[in-house]
């Protein structure tokens, strides 16, 4: 839910990339932390557990300036996608406005993608959220590597209502911006 403080004229949006383990949800927060002028995003902030793999979430705040007389910042997090954090994966759902979906493009982990799309429908299902009421993008991550997903097969799989999608490459910043961009003008044309 977009925190509006009409006293201050400030807004907040929060956005979550999902997605299975190791698809590369840190790595895009990592690419847009590397690439944003410090005086316009805040430290980043990692909880992670065994192997560097994010534990709780990750974290970074992007402040856009003013926008339409408010003072408009997002809130970009990470939810964990090994099934055994399931339950911070919930807790990071609460009061979300937007979601990136981060789909692994690699073949092997076609299944992975599937459940990880059931597991946030049923998450979303606590907050009395839908895919249909929540704006999403999704990312198709991993493009450079070999033997991935068509384009179709993902989009088949996943994107049945033709949400906005994109290609990816998190670890160069191919289609980083692009999915984040889209995300944001969906959050704040809802807002209008």
């Amino acid at each position: 839910m977009v925190l509006v403080n009409y006293a201050d004229r400030k807004v907040n949006c929060k956005i979550v990339y999902c997605g299975t383990g190791e698809g590369g949800k840190t790595t895009n927060l990592g690419y847009i932390y590397s690439k944003l002028d410090p005086s316009i995003r805040s430290d980043m902030t990692k909880l992670a557990g065994v192997n560097e793999r994010t534990l709780f979430f990750d974290f970074l705040s992007i402040n856009l300036g003013e926008v339409k007389g408010f003072t408009t910042s997002f809130s970009l997090y990470t939810a964990p996608g090994q099934k055994q954090y399931a339950a911070a994966r919930k807790l990071i759902l609460n009061g979300i406005d937007g979601i990136i979906f981060v789909a692994d493009s690699r073949a092997d982990k076609r299944q992975e993608n599937i459940e990880s799309l059931k597991d946030l429908v049923e998450d979303l299902k606590v907050y009395n959220l839908t895919l249909e009421n929540v704006p999403i993008v999704f990312q198709y991550n991993k493009r450079d590597e070999n033997n991935i997903l068509s384009l179709e097969t993902l989009e088949n799989d996943l994107n049945k209502l033709g949400y906005p999608s994109f290609e990816a490459v998190a670890t160069n910043g191919s289609g980083v911006f692009a999915t984040l961009k889209s995300i944001s003008n969906l959050i704040l044309s809802g807002l209008q």
